[in-house]
């Protein structure tokens, strides 16, 4: 059977699919955390609630909690960050355990796979302790309600037996904080959310407090680094600090070995232009997926679908993690028709809108 002959438009974005022949290089702008990057993260993290840079509603409030909470030497009421990845969810539960002193215990929401690995968790929690559940969203149904009764009761029910000869044995658990973590709230079911006293979003951060954390990560880890080079950083760095950190470090090498080993003005910009990271703080993906809405598609709307298969690249991550930062700065739209390229995004791009005709400024 002969096949249907496709359109003009599928066969360009067919073509333009195939990815030019390029070294594989690491995604430096996604704010998800790497599996290297653990240590060196551990390594740069406030341990005070007066040390954090950033977030300052947030953390004076916090504050006042923890206060409180220790002249009640009673536990603190479970707090919900929530938030873009990258903004500081895990440290600030660090920090949490510190100013209370006592123990963190971790936990992963998708490793935490039925309720006994839950009771393993709690039942080894000392008075006021911390349990931080990161992507606390991704526990499975049965997981969240058995921990309804150690948030609200502290304790946990335990089915003893089958049938009609069951019982249910009560066990009773120290009063402790749980401190859940999500970039995802429309995930988390309403009796979860209602069982946190203490709700906190975190926002991107302003670039003059990003200037300061690159300069307290570039003197932990003896780089020499100057204003200019700090801010340079920052403004490309998406209000986000686990990327100006990692920029920091991949400029820091830059200038290990292609200069003397410190870091201004121009050198992080030499820096910064070897990694493909332009001053709105767009990679070369950001821009590929700009340039193929307005190239192949004429500036939009056109669906997530037809993005992925022409950049070959799969929807998750196009919506995770190259779209929130271009909706959120204006060089993207969202539609219920698909996505389009707004004016910004010509602008950046160095192209001018004519009707249905483009050239270059």
């Amino acid at each position: 059977m002969a096949q249907p002959r496709k359109n003009a438009a599928e066969r360009r974005a067919q073509k333009a699919s195939v990815p030019p022949p390029s070294v594989i290089v690491e995604n430096l702008l996604d704010p998800t955390p790497e599996a290297e990057e653990a240590r060196v993260e551990a390594s740069l993290r406030p341990s005070r609630l007066r040390e954090f840079v950033g977030q300052r509603r947030l953390t004076e409030n916090l504050t006042v909690y923890v206060e409180a909470a220790r002249q009640r030497a009673g536990a603190l009421d479970h707090v919900l960050f929530f938030g873009p990845p990258g903004l500081g969810k895990t440290t600030l539960a660090f920090i949490l355990a510190e100013e209370l002193g006592v123990t963190l215990h971790l936990a992963h929401g998708p490793a935490i796979e039925h309720k006994g690995q839950l009771a393993a968790l709690l039942t080894k929690l000392g008075e006021r302790d911390v349990l931080f559940i990161d992507e606390i969203h991704r526990l499975s149904s049965v997981v969240e309600e058995n921990l309804y009764t150690a948030m609200e009761d502290f304790r946990i029910d335990v089915v003893h037996g089958d049938g009609p000869m069951a019982t249910t044995l009560q066990i009773p658990i120290s009063p402790f904080t749980l401190v859940g973590a999500t970039t995802r709230t429309g995930l988390l079911t309403g009796p979860l959310l209602s069982r946190f006293g203490i709700e906190c979003r975190l926002d991107y951060y302003e670039p003059a407090d990003l200037a300061t954390i690159v300069k307290r990560s570039a003197g932990i880890l003896n780089v020499p680094v100057d204003e200019a080079a700090a801010t340079e950083l920052a403004c490309r760095a998406r209000g986000t600090p686990r990327i100006a950190n990692r920029l920091l470090r991949r400029a820091r090498d830059f200038a290990e070995v292609l200069g003397d080993g410190k870091l201004d003005g121009p050198s992080t910009k030499k820096a910064l232009e070897r990694l493909e990271v332009d001053e709105a703080g767009l990679d070369e993906m950001n821009r590929r997926f700009l340039r193929i809405i307005i190239d192949f598609y004429a500036g939009g709307p056109v669906g997530v679908e037809a993005i992925a298969a022409t950049l070959s690249e799969p929807r998750d991550t196009l919506e995770d993690v190259i779209e929130p930062y271009l909706l959120q700065n204006g060089f993207l739209a969202r539609t219920a028709r698909g996505r389009m390229a707004t004016d910004k995004a010509y602008a950046h791009l160095g192209i001018k809108r004519t009707g249905s005709q483009r050239t270059l400024f």
